[in-house]
């Protein structure tokens, strides 16, 4: 049996890894929703972006609740991962290939996945955790099968006009 502080590491270290995922899903919505404001898909991906800063604000805050610092080492490793995402030997100079918001939704999908993972988790937790409110759980459980479910709309129109 594994001890509390053996379970409050492991928790540590999941939601730390979640956080730093969560940072560049961030940055990635925030790119997709600024490169696409022309378009017609510009609300939906706006509101995305705005949804999912809003669930790393959320999880910060959980984390504070349940004492768990964040570990700045892995939110920045994320964030310039991002960055470093953007380069793309793709054939084009100026312009982003249009497959580009195609693969980007794909990973905005997983994202959704993965907290889809960690509100369930979380959920367990709170079996045994007032500090974590099952309610609140599951409405974020709730948004993020609709932001997965945002981005494959999005992924297929965007496919469409990529390889139609």
């Amino acid at each position: 049996m594994l001890g509390t502080g053996t379970v409050d590491l492991v928790l540590a270290t999941y939601l730390n890894d979640h956080h730093a995922i969560t940072v560049g899903g961030v940055e990635l919505a925030r790119r997709l929703a600024s490169q696409q404001r022309t378009s017609a898909h510009a609300t939906e991906l706006t509101a995305l972006s705005d949804e999912l800063a809003e669930d790393l604000r959320t999880l910060r805050r959980i984390m504070a609740d349940l004492e768990v610092p964040v570990r700045a080492y892995k939110a920045t490793a994320a964030w310039a991962a991002e960055k470093l995402g953007r380069v793309k030997f793709n054939g084009k100079l100026v312009a982003s290939s249009p497959s580009s918001p195609v693969l980007e939704l794909e990973a905005l999908a997983m994202q959704a996945t993965a907290k889809e993972g960690l509100w369930r988790s979380l959920r367990v937790r709170a079996q045994r955790d007032g500090r974590l409110d099952l309610t609140e759980l599951d409405d974020l459980l709730t948004r993020a099968e609709s932001q997965r479910a945002t981005a494959a709309r999005l992924h297929q129109r965007f496919a469409e006009a990529a390889f139609s």
